[in-house]
């Protein structure tokens, strides 16, 4: 059963705006909205970037940036921990292959 999007609005950079969302997914747009707002506004108090739409295009860029970035050491963390899992695997082997010949 699909749940029917309501309209929900949020507000970015003093301006509102109305968006169809599921209720399931409406706690998660309205903290997108924040954290949008939030990069947005620190931007723009840098006084170097001035109008709405270049402000949103460099909010883009970090906001895209830090994701990649963080999405690079995700990757690397399971890389990391699938060959210690591999490693612990083969060392309980031998152990259980070591134990094996100590019964015989």
């Amino acid at each position: 059963m699909s749940e029917q999007p309501t309209a929900v609005q949020i507000k970015i950079l003093d301006k509102e705006y109305q968006i169809n969302c599921p209720p399931s997914e409406q706690e998660a747009l309205m903290k997108s909205a924040r954290y949008l707002d939030e990069n947005m506004r620190t931007i723009k108090s840098r006084g170097n970037i001035h109008g709405a739409e270049k402000i949103a295009v460099m909010a883009a860029l970090n906001i895209t940036h830090d994701m990649l970035r963080k999405n690079l050491l995700i990757n690397e963390t399971r890389q990391a921990s699938a060959l210690q899992l591999r490693s612990l695997e083969e060392k309980i082997d031998a152990a259980l292959i070591g134990a094996r010949q100590l019964e015989l």
